[in-house]
């Protein structure tokens, strides 16, 4: 076994955690990616890339460094209109790596707040789709988030008590589509005005 790999007996059996040369940069890392300094302090494209750049070359997941970035205009780009068609439109989206999670109009989700009525006064109707976001996002925003409506724009049209700083809540109209919905870490396409 090498230095810094525990496996699950060990970690039953004792309480303490000794840290090995790969286990220690890792966890700095990952503490950098709690904090969002990871991927830009390296460069990164994106968590996972900034973890392997700080792994040794021999390790399996180096490899994710090495990767080829993505070009800058493709992060901002809005997925509908290339930007060849119009150049404006390059710079309306940008992306920001959210924890979309997701609810429905059913008490468990919204306690005393279901009444079929979001944040913004908007009367939920059948087919409604729409996200609950922070007041950074004014009601209206328009945001992509992949797999759920399709890649269409919605919009925030509610507020959420634990939805705060880069945190989502998808509508679904039942409450086993929410479940199912789960908690996902997504790039979000927000529409910048």
């Amino acid at each position: 076994m090498g230095v810094g790999v525990l496996d699950k007996a060990e970690l039953r059996g004792s309480r303490r955690f000794v840290a090995g040369p790969i286990v220690i940069p890792a966890l700095v890392v990952l503490m950098a990616c709690l904090t969002g300094f990871c991927a830009r302090a390296v460069g990164a494209k994106s968590c996972d890339r900034a973890v392997a750049a700080n792994l040794p070359a021999d390790h399996p997941a180096a490899h994710l460094a090495a990767a080829e970035k993505t070009p800058a205009h493709e992060a901002t780009q809005n997925p509908t209109t290339h930007a060849d068609d119009d150049p404006a439109a390059a710079d309306k989206w940008r992306t920001v790596r959210m924890r979309v999670t997701a609810y429905c109009p059913c008490a468990k989700c919204c306690g005393k707040y279901a009444d079929n009525i979001t944040a913004s006064g908007h009367r939920i109707q059948p087919g409604d789709v729409f996200v609950a976001a922070d007041k950074r996002f004014p009601f209206g925003t328009k945001m992509i988030i992949e797999g759920y409506a399709d890649s269409q724009p919605v919009e925030v049209l509610d507020r959420g008590g634990a939805i705060r700083g880069n945190k989502l809540d998808a509508f679904f109209h039942t409450h086993k589509e929410a479940l199912k919905w789960g908690v996902r870490y997504i790039n979000v396409k927000v529409l910048v005005d």
